[in-house]
């Protein structure tokens, strides 16, 4: 097999894998409105300025050098939503160029007069495999507006998001744990749509009532069996990246989905504001310390490349 580098390490602790979420962005050639302009002021690990450069494919190569990835899935990195698909065709060129990303999940809203034109554009390109559309979400459990439009019960929304369907596209779900039994309702309306949760569900409350709250959620989404996990982004607002705490958040996902269902992503260059990449390979290969080689294999890159049908 290839690496993205060109080189293979066998070094101990080099972990072979797919990186089935990560972000680049030039700020130069592009203008993605969150890093340009105002900050977001609800950004979910808080300050974020060291986010505000480029990050271009020789830091990733830089960043990731310890560990052989054989190819990466590039997420939709909330480019100016004027020049949607001017983003995928950036990141066809700079696949072409330094031969990654392998796959590409690109943006387009769902409940928008334009949706299925901006699809059929993005599913032109050939290492476009998903859609990452945010809906409508809440800043807290009980602020939830269920029905508004862009929301996951909007009828306009329902039927941009049965294009993915039409198209042969996945859905990449991205919202805060108390959102998921609604992405679950979807996930059964729609089960011949492949969908992969970003970042675990975002576990942001760990107080035992928060996890039990999040477990609850977890648990009724993994019912869907159209949907996977990409067990990721374990950084909090005001807290330190810390071992034994994500390794409980670790351990239950993956009990929850099944092993065959997680698939390992980094989220850099955002994770990176807590914990540097080698340390969070390491830390997660640790945490799947008990696991057969089988199940490593599938966790770091099998059932990615299944996912996003990538050939490595």
């Amino acid at each position: 097999m290839k690496t993205i580098s060109g080189r293979w390490s066998a070094a101990p602790g080099a972990v072979t894998l797919i990186d089935a979420h990560h972000h680049l962005w030039d700020l130069e050639a592009n203008r993605y409105p969150f890093l340009s302009d105002q900050p977001e002021p609800h950004f979910f690990l808080g300050p974020y300025d060291a986010l505000r450069r480029d990050y271009l494919p020789a830091d990733y190569l830089r960043d990731c050098e310890a560990h052989n990835v054989l190819t990466t899935v590039h997420c939709e990195a909330e480019m100016d939503r004027s020049r949607q698909v001017a983003e995928t065709e950036w990141l066809t060129g700079i696949s072409a160029r330094f031969g990654f990303p392998g796959a590409i999940v690109a943006h387009a809203w769902f409940h928008t007069a334009d949706a299925e034109e901006i699809i059929a554009a993005q599913a032109q390109f050939p290492l476009v495999r998903g859609i990452r559309s945010k809906p409508v979400t809440a800043l807290r459990p009980d602020a939830a507006t269920p029905g508004a439009p862009g929301t996951m019960q909007d009828d306009d929304w329902l039927r941009g998001f049965a294009l993915l369907e039409k198209y042969g596209l996945s859905w990449d779900l991205r919202v805060p744990f108390w959102h998921l039994v609604e992405a679950a309702a979807v996930a059964r309306q729609f089960p011949r749509v492949p969908i992969v949760l970003n970042h675990t569900g975002f576990p942001w409350d760990r107080s035992e009532e928060g996890l039990a709250a999040w477990r609850r959620a977890m648990e009724v989404l993994a019912r869907e069996p159209n949907v996977h996990v990409k067990v990721s982004e374990f950084g909090l607002k005001d807290s330190a990246w810390e071992y034994e705490s994500n390794r409980r958040v670790v351990t239950d996902a993956i009990a929850i989905f099944g092993i065959e269902r997680c698939m390992f992503a980094s989220n850099f260059p955002v994770a990176g504001l807590r914990i540097d990449y080698d340390t969070l390979v390491r830390s997660l290969d640790r945490m799947l310390g008990d696991r057969s080689p089988a199940d490593r294999d599938r966790f770091f890159w099998k059932n990615a490349a299944a996912f996003y049908r990538l050939d490595v």
